[in-house]
């Protein structure tokens, strides 16, 4: 038989138990490289929780996740973002008091030794790498305004630099537009299609108008299992999805 495709994300047969309850239940799925997946589904499915599995926050019960040639489950958090997957998770955790440019600069990886840290001076690869990511998510014009003035759509898209500065090779991105403006969903909808380009992006959302605008593909959950996946279009017309999900 052929070597099955190797896919960015292949996640087989997840399980994970709370007290005997299966909040994700023999749940498998794969993500392209270069793709916007959106996770979708009623509250409750699991959503959330296989972002929780996917970063290592959670320990799966049973099954696989495999990103490229690590398996994540025997992994702890910290290896998981060194490894290339970086998570933002639905309340922003910027630094309020510091700057734009700061938040920023804090999040650029540098030799993890603490001498790496100490003798860190602010060269030009930081500002460089600092100013394209401003760039990229509409704050170039506000890198010296304190982080908490931001309106609440910018403090999202700082975060989602402090994560795109890393330069994950997967990004999970857990209710983005939430609480958002519609020009700022439009700009969020933008920025995530420009971020997937040279990587994966998995966003779990409820939205489904900016679902529309950004998914390659949707994956629909329902009580922790798989119901329907495909084409946005393709799992708006499956009658199961109607029936839990759309319907309502």
């Amino acid at each position: 038989m052929p070597m099955a495709k190797d896919f960015l994300l292949n996640v087989e047969g997840l399980t994970v138990s709370f007290d005997g309850f299966k909040a994700v239940n023999d749940f498998s799925f794969y993500v392209d490289e270069g793709e916007i997946r959106v996770l979708i589904g009623p509250n409750g499915a699991g959503k959330t929780t296989v972002l929780d599995l996917i970063c290592g926050k959670t320990k799966a019960t049973s099954g696989s996740i495999r990103f490229r040639r690590d398996e994540l489950t025997k992994m702890s958090e910290h290896e998981i973002v060194n490894a290339g997957v970086g998570r933002k998770f639905q309340n922003p955790s910027i630094y309020e008091d510091l700057t734009v440019f700061e938040n920023l600069e804090i999040s650029f990886p540098r030799g993890h030794s603490v001498f790496g840290a100490l003798t860190f001076k602010r060269d030009a690869e930081v500002v460089d790498a600092v100013q394209q990511t401003a760039e990229m998510i509409f704050l170039a014009d506000s890198l010296d305004k304190t982080a908490g003035l931001l309106s609440h759509g910018q403090k999202q898209w700082l975060e989602i630099g402090m994560l795109l500065i890393q330069d994950p090779d997967l990004l999970m991105l857990d209710e983005p537009v939430a609480g958002m403006s519609v020009s700022e969903r439009k700009k969020t909808a933008e920025l995530l299609t420009r971020i997937a380009d040279g990587r994966s992006v998995l966003v779990v959302e409820h939205d489904m108008q900016f679902v529309a605008d950004i998914a390659d593909r949707v994956t629909v959950m329902h009580q922790g299992k798989m119901l329907s996946e495909g084409s946005m279009e393709k799992v708006q017309n499956d009658p199961k999805v109607i029936e839990v999900y759309l319907g309502h």
